[in-house]
């Protein structure tokens, strides 16, 4: 009797730790703004949208999002890069965490995508707007958003194709603004990673 209850007790705990595991995601950045945990936090942003509307941390904080850099006028990565980003948005949907789950894609050419036509672009690729923000601003302060809060690339450039280089990684943001990851926005199977890493961390937040 005794070593069956031992064998019940170990076996709670291996099940326990693994589901410990399986929720658990890293957390990313070092210096910088950090909070009372000591974690770094993506530093507070405001842009316009594209409805001529200001978008900021705010609208952010809570909930947990996804973010991107591209340009409407990319010739190379970013096409794939939103085909992905449409397409995780439709499994968010199916799983019904669109909302609780937002988007934030920033441009880059911040003189050729000026608020309507970021809208046109939201529109062609059938972005839902509700909880899709597609952002332009001052170019000094997008690209050091990139840089400085999500410690991706963005920059213009003589030898890159379309004038701009920028990273092709989608970073999953927590409710906290604290960075969790970090995923190939032109990989399928990387963004199906970010989809599953998606439903673990909301789920660690209903435990």
């Amino acid at each position: 009797m005794r070593i069956n209850l031992l064998i019940i007790w170990f076996a709670f705990v291996v099940s326990s730790c693994t589901e410990t595991n399986e929720l658990h995601l890293p957390y990313f950045g070092e210096g910088g703004l950090t909070d009372e945990t000591g974690r770094y936090t993506v530093p507070k942003f405001a842009f316009i949208n594209q409805d001529s509307v200001e978008t900021s941390h705010l609208n952010y904080q809570g909930h947990i999002y996804v973010t991107d850099f591209f340009f409407t006028k990319c010739p190379s990565i970013c096409p794939i890069m939103t085909s992905q980003m449409s397409r995780l948005q439709d499994m968010m949907k199916k799983e019904d965490i669109y909302g609780e789950v937002k988007i934030l894609s920033h441009s880059i050419d911040t003189e050729n995508d000026r608020p309507s036509v970021l809208k046109e672009y939201a529109d062609r690729i059938g972005a839902d707007l509700d909880h899709w923000n597609f952002v332009t601003g001052n170019k000094i302060d997008i690209y050091d958003q990139a840089k400085y809060g999500y410690f991706l690339t963005a920059l213009e450039s003589d030898t890159a194709v379309g004038g701009f280089f920028h990273s092709d990684n989608f970073v999953l943001i927590d409710r906290d603004m604290h960075i969790r990851g970090y995923y190939d926005g032109t990989s399928t199977s990387s963004v199906d990673e970010l989809f599953q890493d998606i439903k673990k961390l909301r789920n660690s937040y209903q435990k």
